[in-house]
């Protein structure tokens, strides 16, 4: 099977520990087995009056011996094949975590974030029990059944241990059905615990739009049924654990039942000693151990099969975007631009084109500025040129290269790109703006800051740039985080800037600070604005005016006026929001 070639792979890395680990489980079970024959031997022995002091003191010390030989082989497979398992296990989390990093966008858009995360806790405790505990109670099971079985023939009696196994035979005959019903029910399970993590993680990230339209007994509601759903799916492992066990216990009651009427026939007709009769009941009681763990070895085998296929289906995923590269003697972008012909759809909705035959050519050093309504495709061109999606060949070319023949690492660290979903992480504000950026010193942050217009915000702060904002900024207003991504945009200085409706959450004369800023700061750099108020881009090279993904207008702010077109209708009305909002304040004054 792949999963087992998968899991293969790893337990490779860790062959010696198993080996080490399965001689001492081996030597352990080896010994054990002795410990009822020398108990029946001292029985004999004091019957027959054949044993002194000296002789019931060697078979203690023999019994001493053991019990060390086991002590130290418990602690050797334990340290062995756990310490094994738990590697394995933080090897795949790192594996798959540096795969999840080289899928492209499509993959997250398909696959929710608390589906995910189920993976890395939940299926991969799964696999690591399954490469672990499971490991050694199949192997233990396995070498105790036959150990014990050839003890009990050679030792005390062939047919008695015949009869009192036919029995147990049951056990494995009922194991083949209920593994595959253990194994449709357990991914049941997995499924509904993804499903149950993926509610609460949405629920905890949008807590804010929830309080603020108060849902909270709305979440409540849909948070119980997917609870629900978890808890019926769990009980139907626990029903079928709870039914198999029992029947488990019945048949091994029967083993022993027939032990002792006709072992004790045996021994009171002389067949078989005293002292055979208890080492047999002995092995008996040793029997349960093993037939009980088939059905657990079977149960973990089941569910780590099941957990192990769902981790494996991740790492079968293939990323769209890959390095196609083959001239690697580009080694950084310059800064020109050319669009030709491009026409995009997304590999979702492949009939419906975003972009739509799109020729531009923007010169190294220039300020483009992209302005449409909302759905124009303003937002997928920055995306395409970052190879979050991959264009038709040709219709982006990049410092005269087609933008699949630049390494995409060289691509990516060329472009420095502000989104529309400001996204901090839960760290420092001086972290979170150095992200992107080799030079980590606070001098340079600083530096960046106050081009964004952000410093005298963050001085403010108790921590200032030790500040530890919340989870996706949430404890900065948008203006604050609109600020701090560009910061952290300008710290990386790269060849070309991308600011996608970076602006949009602060006033206007902070963003005409923040313009002036960039043009001064830029110069010789290109820059692309994408926005909705013609303010931010006005004074740009050129304006690119889009409409359902098609080339409306285009040219300088003055010559796009001049048009009459789209344009200046959109001019005009925004002119006129500001005259009625400025009316509006000097009558509120």
């Amino acid at each position: 099977m792949k999963e087992l070639r998968f899991a293969g792979r790893y337990v490779k890395r860790y062959i010696v520990y198993y080996v080490l680990g399965i001689l001492a489980l081996f030597t352990v079970d080896a010994v054990n087995v002795y410990v009822p024959e020398l108990t029946g031997r001292i029985t004999d022995g004091l019957e027959q009056h054949a044993l002194d002091v000296g002789g019931v003191m060697r078979y203690v010390w023999m019994l001493v011996l053991i019990g060390a030989v086991i002590a130290v082989g418990r602690f050797g497979w334990r340290y062995f094949l756990f310490g094994a398992a738990r590697s394995i296990e933080k090897e795949m989390r790192n594996d798959m975590f540096g795969h999840l990093t080289t899928l492209s966008m499509r993959y997250y858009n398909e696959h929710k974030t608390g589906d995910l995360m189920a993976h890395f806790t939940n299926d991969l405790m799964i696999v690591r029990q399954l490469l672990g505990m499971t490991v050694i109670t199949a192997f233990d099971a396995s070498v105790m059944l036959v150990l014990v079985l050839a003890r009990m023939m050679t030792y005390v009696s062939f047919r008695l241990t015949v009869v009192a196994v036919i029995p147990l035979m049951l056990i494995m005959f009922g194991d083949y059905f209920y593994g595959k019903m253990m194994h449709k029910r357990f991914l049941a399970k997995q499924a509904a615990f993804s499903e149950l993590t993926d509610q609460v993680q949405e629920t905890i990230s949008g807590i804010r739009v929830i309080k603020a339209f108060v849902q909270e007994h709305k979440e409540l509601a849909a948070f119980a049924l997917v609870n629900l759903k978890a808890k019926e799916k769990n009980l139907g492992v626990v029903r079928l654990q709870a039914l198999v066990m029992p029947l488990m216990d019945l048949v091994i009651g029967a083993s022993s039942l027939i032990t002792l009427l006709y072992g004790g026939y045996l021994a009171v007709v002389g067949e078989i000693t005293l002292g055979q009769f208890v080492a047999f009941n002995s092995y008996v009681g040793m029997l349960v151990w093993p037939m009980m763990a088939v059905g657990e070895a079977i149960t973990s085998i089941s569910q780590g099969m099941a957990s192990l296929g769902r981790i494996h289906k991740i790492f079968q995923e293939e990323p769209d975007i890959v390095d196609v590269a083959k001239d690697r003697s580009v080694t950084e972008l310059k800064g020109e631009i050319d669009l030709k012909g491009l026409t995009f759809a997304y590999p979702s909705q492949p009939d419906a084109n975003v972009l739509e035959d799109i020729n531009l050519h923007v010169a190294e050093g220039e300020t483009l500025a992209i302005l449409g309504r909302t759905g124009s495709g303003k937002t997928t061109l920055p995306s395409l040129l970052l190879r979050l999606y991959d264009a038709p060949e040709g219709s982006i070319l990049i410092d005269g290269k087609p933008i699949k023949d630049i390494p995409l690492d060289v691509l990516r660290k060329g472009i420095a790109y502000v989104p529309q979903d400001n996204f901090l992480f839960s760290d420092t504000l001086q972290n979170n703006i150095a992200f992107g950026s080799e030079d980590k010193s606070l001098e340079s942050v600083v530096k960046a800051t106050e081009l964004a217009r952000i410093h005298d915000n963050i001085v403010e702060f108790p921590e200032q740039y030790q500040t530890v904002v919340g989870e996706r900024g949430v404890t900065l207003s948008g203006g604050q985080k609109q600020r701090s991504s560009i910061a952290r945009a300008l710290m990386k200085d790269a060849p070309i800037l991308i600011l996608d409706d970076a602006l949009s959450a602060v006033d206007t004369d902070t963003e005409r600070e923040i313009l002036i800023n960039l043009k001064a700061n830029r110069k010789g750099r290109t820059t692309l604005i994408i926005a909705h108020r013609i303010s931010t881009i006005q004074d740009a090279d050129h304006i690119l005016v889009l409409d359902e993904g098609r080339v409306a207008e285009y040219g300088t702010h003055e010559e796009l006026l001049a048009m009459n077109g789209l344009y200046r209708g959109i001019y005009d009305k925004q002119q006129l929001e500001k005259q009625l909002h400025e009316e509006g304040g000097r009558a509120d004054a």
